[in-house]
């Protein structure tokens, strides 16, 4: 069963750094394209980044390029985004999400794609 946890958020003071993880089990995420979306209360779901593992391309949204960073992480079959400079317009439940792209044979990503597999999200806060 495809599972994935997500862990790292926190409260962060503007300015600050914050590292999510993303761990998988049930499947090998050298087949899928991983993402981050995130949630405001009151607000659409917004895609932040993504990243291909077997292509090692990352792609982000504007609202983050530059500060933002997603990678492969350290662990075994997981991914980390690493986020800097950090805004209070950054606060969001961040949600970790997979789409298997072995079929396909791709080896990029999209933050456009219908990504169908999530985690339950990890709370990031940056107050004002």
């Amino acid at each position: 069963q495809l599972q994935l946890v997500e862990s790292g958020g926190g409260l962060v003071q503007p300015g600050g750094s914050l590292r999510l993880s993303c761990a998988a089990s049930g499947f090998t995420l050298d087949y899928y394209a991983i993402a981050w979306f995130r949630q405001a209360p009151g607000k659409e779901r917004e895609g932040v980044a993504c990243f291909s593992i077997s292509g090692d391309i990352a792609n982000y949204a504007d609202s983050v390029k530059g500060r933002f960073t997603m990678s492969r992480g350290n662990a075994k079959n997981t991914v980390t985004l690493q986020m800097n400079s950090l805004k209070p317009e950054d606060t969001a439940v961040y949600y970790c999400a997979a789409l298997n792209t072995y079929y396909s044979g791709t080896y990029y990503c999209s933050l456009l794609w219908e990504y169908d597999s999530w985690g339950q999200g990890t709370q990031v806060t940056v107050p004002s």
